[in-house]
């Protein structure tokens, strides 16, 4: 089960009553916002808005706004059946008698048939503009605090100007006009690194922006693939099939063939522009701040293009779910790289980056701060303010559990220790931007040769024999 496009994704969650088609007209100015951020804290359904003020063209929000939809837009009924794909692949040895090869043989021509796959002609150059100009879109201003109207939803496709090798990101982009927008990329975003290389040889940065396409590679495009990997690669292997690449009409670079839109155009070295405010996923406004220009060449969208939307602020939120759904997908790399660790909980209410609940099978002293710093050591880990590790037993997805655990079982001057890194750049609560402090929490039991000197503690328990009995004998005390 796998979606080339947008509209059959729709077709799929209506189809199953996960979507309502919203028939009166609604303002792409705060009322969209409003209506959906009652609609997704309520785990209500994707919103298909079919007539915004001001524009031609349909909005959709809130399609990855639950687990069920979320697994369903990478080809499965349940995220964990997308992990199991994942871990099938990390456990593969190197066959050695001729029944191993042989049973390797569908898993070798499963990725034979992923690698991206180039069309001359495509749904989303079916309409040329000869004159560009982004007010056709009807993107959302999100907050009322918001600096303007925000594309929400880009996939944005760079090259690196040395290598040549391509990154999708998703960014935000502020629309200052009919040609120009923000271009919000992070310092650690692949979309960053290529724009410093181009700065670095003074060249003209082309991008390919992308509302649409696949689910599979929309959820990529936020995904922390590791540098180097494709993302569209990575989209064909979720969905099962290549992702179809179509070449841009004035950049030299390739956009999805099944897109809504793209947006093409170039970042100029140097120029930057004044972008925000804007209400952010962590619940708060993210203050004004220069971010580059991206300047539009050309608009190529389909004859009957619906416009994809998201909007971010308080948890939960539609990011939230392909935030946990990345937390499940890549535990299984997490575990390849620290194959102590047996769970891993990044809590909704700590916007991913605030918190970290981590299971491990603890079998030496000190394992915890190892396990700590590896965590610090890897991609958006870096990010977490706070790792808390927790034996092998504890349920980190049960928040009321490890909470319990936490106060129990630590001494705070023992068990907690500081460490500077890098931060968020999201974060308010730092004086500098995107620098700051870290906690790490020993929440494991503590062990003599870790200096403890007491016994620690049974769990209570009830025996099995007893809790066999009264289950057997439920009825008979008239209980409901």
């Amino acid at each position: 089960m796998s979606y080339t496009n947008l509209r059959e994704f729709i077709s799929a969650l209506e189809q199953r009553g996960l979507l309502k088609r919203i028939k009166p007209e609604v303002s792409p100015e705060l009322e969209i916002s409003e209506v959906y951020d009652r609609v997704v804290k309520k785990s209500g359904p994707a919103l298909l808005f079919e007539k915004v003020k001001g524009s031609a063209f349909p909005v959709l929000i809130n399609a990855f706004g639950s687990m069920e939809r979320t697994a369903l837009a990478l080809g499965a009924e349940r995220i964990d059946q997308v992990a199991q794909k994942f871990e099938e692949m990390a456990n593969l040895e190197a066959p050695e008698g001729l029944w191993e090869k042989a049973k390797l043989v569908p898993k070798i021509f499963e990725l034979s048939k992923i690698p991206p796959k180039m069309v001359s002609k495509a749904p989303s150059q079916e309409i040329v503009m000869s004159e560009p100009d982004l007010s056709i879109l009807p993107a959302l201003k999100c907050w009322p605090q918001d600096g303007g109207r925000y594309i929400t939803l880009p996939i944005v496709i760079t090259k690196s100007p040395k290598t040549g090798i391509r990154n999708l990101g998703m960014y935000r982009m502020q629309i200052f006009d009919g040609k120009t927008t923000g271009m919000h990329w992070h310092p650690n975003k692949g979309g960053a690194s290529h724009y410093r290389e181009a700065k670095e040889l003074g060249k003209r940065l082309e991008v390919a922006v992308v509302l649409g396409g696949p689910p599979a590679l929309i959820y990529s495009s936020t995904a922390p693939v590791p540098e180097g990997i494709d993302e569209c690669l990575f989209a064909g292997f979720l969905q099962g099939e290549p992702v179809e690449l179509v070449k841009a009409k004035t950049v030299d670079l390739e956009a999805p063939a099944e897109a809504e839109f793209i947006l093409e155009g170039y970042v100029e070295p140097g120029e930057e522009r004044l972008e925000g405010a804007f209400g952010d996923h962590t619940g708060f406004y993210s203050l004004p701040e220069p971010y580059p220009v991206f300047h539009l060449t050309a608009l190529t969208h389909r004859k009957d293009a619906i416009y994809p939307a998201t909007v971010v602020g308080r948890p939960p939120m539609e990011d939230c779910y392909l935030a946990k759904a990345t937390e499940r997908i890549f535990l299984v790399f997490l575990k390849k790289l620290i194959p102590e660790i047996v769970d891993i909980n990044l809590p909704i209410e700590g916007i991913f980056h605030n918190f970290a609940f981590v299971s491990i099978d603890k079998r030496y002293p000190g394992q915890a701060y190892r396990v700590m710093h590896a965590l610090w050591g890897l991609g958006q880990m870096a990010f977490a303010k706070w790792i808390i590790v927790f034996d092998k037993e504890v349920n980190v997805q049960d928040i009321s559990e490890a909470l319990w655990r936490l106060g129990n079982n630590i001494d705070p001057e023992r068990d907690i220790i500081f460490t500077k890194g890098p931060i968020d750049v999201l974060d308010h609560s730092v004086d500098r931007v995107g620098l700051g402090t870290k906690i790490g929490i020993d929440a494991t039991r503590k062990w003599k040769e870790e200096g403890f000197s007491r016994q620690w503690p049974d769990e209570i328990k009830m025996s099995d024999e007893i809790k066999e009995l009264v289950s057997r004998r439920w009825k008979d005390y008239g209980i409901d």
